[in-house]
């Protein structure tokens, strides 16, 4: 389906060895239960990587991208349980976007995702957006057994406000611009992205340095209220 709010937080991480028992039931039973029961959070998604970097991609969706800076997501991160900042501790190469959706397009959820991060010269960010959500999203899903596919747009100052969670671990890289596509096989997923949003095409856009990952999900969860 479509995104269910205006605005993500879309993150990518790998994990230490001896950190991937524990980042599995930390995440599952307390972090991303807690982001969820955040007022404005709509859900939150986990996925591993079949191929690409780093091993893990989380998106949590939300209700009005103004709750990405709201008192209560700011008190939360600002107030880390004492879980969570041993579990942070263990992250690695981390990417961390709080996005405005700019279109999101779709029938239902898919088991696979496509995600694709980049920046490009800001100055060609309107022919950017303009192409992807013009015609390259609206032909992607259209694709056989493609479920959803979004482009979302960072909001940079947001994502690099300084937090009491975030000192637990190494600052995090922030793509300007995030694409995503779900799909119901990981072969409908990559082909998409092949055919619609590859190197070629997205360098001829302005994209500059774009890093590309398929990712099977993990855990999902739905805000019940």
């Amino acid at each position: 389906m479509s995104l269910s709010g205006s605005g993500v937080i879309a993150i990518w991480n790998d994990i230490t060895d001896e950190g991937r028992a524990n980042f599995y039931e930390w995440h599952d039973r307390e972090h991303i239960p807690e982001r969820v029961g955040i007022p404005g959070f709509l859900r939150g998604r986990r996925y591993i990587a079949l191929s690409g970097s780093p091993e893990y991609f989380t998106l949590y969706e939300v209700q009005h991208k103004s709750v990405l800076t709201g008192a209560d997501y700011l008190a939360r991160l600002n107030s880390p349980t004492e879980w969570t900042t041993r579990s942070v501790q263990h992250f690695r190469n981390t990417s961390r976007s709080l996005c405005d959706v700019e279109l999101s397009l779709g029938a239902g959820s898919g088991g696979f995702i496509g995600t694709i991060r980049f920046d490009s010269d800001p100055g060609r960010d309107a022919e950017l957006l303009k192409a992807i959500s013009g015609s390259i999203l609206p032909a992607v899903s259209k694709e056989l057994a493609i479920s959803a596919a979004h482009v979302c747009r960072a909001d940079e100052s947001a994502s690099n406000v300084k937090t009491a969670e975030q000192r637990g671990r190494a600052a995090n890289m922030v793509p300007r611009w995030v694409v995503m596509v779900e799909g119901a096989t990981q072969e409908a997923v990559e082909n998409a992205l092949s055919t619609h949003l590859n190197d070629a095409i997205l360098r001829d856009l302005g994209a500059l340095e774009a890093q590309q990952g398929i990712y099977r999900l993990q855990f999902d969860l739905v805000d019940a209220r």
